[in-house]
């Protein structure tokens, strides 16, 4: 009987950022290697060209190429997203006094540090108001804002390239490994992923009291944005409008929505955009409340209002409502199978409550979708249903 050798495991080189990173700390020196030299200047060569085209920076890529591949139209996804994060190292690195290469230091994370820098550099040797430090920390922001918008993988490398020469000049590293992997996603089906990952490390808190922190989250955690929301600010209009345009989106995939989130995450959660049913409840909350607190002045959030006792609330404030459609409307929201059906419904009912003025309690509706079809408390949707529906049969609801 014959016996086969089993094949060896195929292995896979560094990329090109990894082996100069390596390279430079193993030998502690001030200057990169001189073959480490001769690649930066290919790989800025690349800057603004096709991939493919530049024969002094083909030798540094690592994706390989299959024959169909060279003789194909386009190609593959991950040989032009290697070739964007390539130029981009390049330009990164052009200068620097140490690597930039940082393991595990996401783009999110990368602009809140550079957002931190900026504004303590703008402080030095003067004192900034509260409206200077946003104003500094607004064009980092847009830059992010701007990139996390971009249509395709060109337009997003073009803005990448103006974000990475601040992050340069500040010092700021960036995991090019990651990035090339986002890079790779980008307009897939993991594009949401992508997104959520820039905009939570973006976005991820300071350490508050234990006071400020929302009711049952981890310690750091801020107010949900409802329970502080003060309708004669300026930009309360800009602010509703942006929650607005979260309406039926995938929780953390829209930028101007990132820093209304409040919802505590741990930083590994954080670095890989996990989709949580917490994010996804603060999700929907924070939409369903940019629609109710649209043009109001007085505000919408008004603790202890449930849907049920709204709805009763809504039925003696407005004589014209059709107690038997309202009915029906409830109904339809108390039997719904899962969080997404109960927010489409709370959708619906939302406008007639802000026709009329009356409020609901926004942190017990985010802990409703959070629970509502969790496998981990069974018991939570016939409790609120129950609850909710009491609330609407009671008869001494005041309008």
């Amino acid at each position: 009987m014959s016996s086969m050798a089993a094949p060896a495991a195929r292995t896979y080189r560094a990329y090109f950022w990894e082996e100069f990173t390596e390279e430079w700390q193993a030998q502690n020196v001030s200057r990169p290697p001189a073959w480490a030299e001769r690649g930066l200047r290919a790989l800025r060569d690349g800057l603004g060209r096709e991939p493919g085209t530049v024969a002094g920076m083909r030798y540094l890529h690592r994706v390989e190429l299959t024959d169909i591949a060279r003789t194909s139209d386009r190609l593959p996804r991950s040989y032009r997203a290697e070739h964007a994060a390539l130029t981009l190292f390049g330009l990164h690195q052009h200068g620097a006094t140490q690597p930039v290469h940082r393991p595990a230091t996401g783009l999110g994370t990368a602009c809140r540090t550079l957002r931190a820098d900026l504004v303590a550099e703008a402080a030095a040797g003067r004192q900034l108001s509260v409206a200077d430090e946003h104003r500094v920390a607004a064009g980092v922001r847009r830059r992010l804002a701007a990139a996390a918008t971009a249509v395709d993988l060109d337009e997003l490398v073009q803005h990448l390239r103006g974000l990475v020469p601040l992050l340069r000049r500040a010092g700021i590293g960036l995991d090019y490994t990651r990035l090339h992997r986002d890079l790779c996603d980008w307009m897939t089906p993991h594009h949401g992923r992508v997104l959520r990952a820039w905009g939570l490390q973006y976005t991820d808190p300071i350490t508050r009291s234990t006071e400020d922190r929302p009711s049952g989250q981890g310690q750091g955690a801020q107010s949900w944005y409802w329970s502080v929301f003060d309708p004669e600010r300026p930009e309360a209009g800009a602010e509703l409008a942006a929650l607005r345009s979260g309406v039926g989106e995938e929780a953390g995939t829209v930028p101007a929505m990132w820093s209304f989130y409040r919802t505590w995450m741990g930083s590994e959660l954080r670095a890989r955009g996990a989709l949580t049913r917490d994010l996804s409840a603060e999700h929907s909350a924070l939409t369903l409340f940019g629609m109710h607190q649209q043009g109001k002045k007085q505000q919408m959030h008004v603790a202890g209002i449930s849907p049920g006792a709204a709805c009763r609330t809504l039925l003696a404030r407005n004589n014209s409502t059709d107690r038997v459609a309202l009915e029906r409307r409830l109904g339809a929201l108390l039997t719904s199978l899962d969080s997404q059906e109960l927010a489409h419904h709370l959708r619906t009912l939302v406008p007639l409550l802000r026709q009329a003025d009356v409020g609901l309690d926004y942190t017990l509706v985010r802990m409703a979708l959070r629970g509502w079809d969790d496998p981990q408390r069974p018991e939570a949707q016939s409790r609120l249903r129950s609850t909710w529906d009491r609330d609407f049969r009671r008869e001494d609801a005041q309008p």
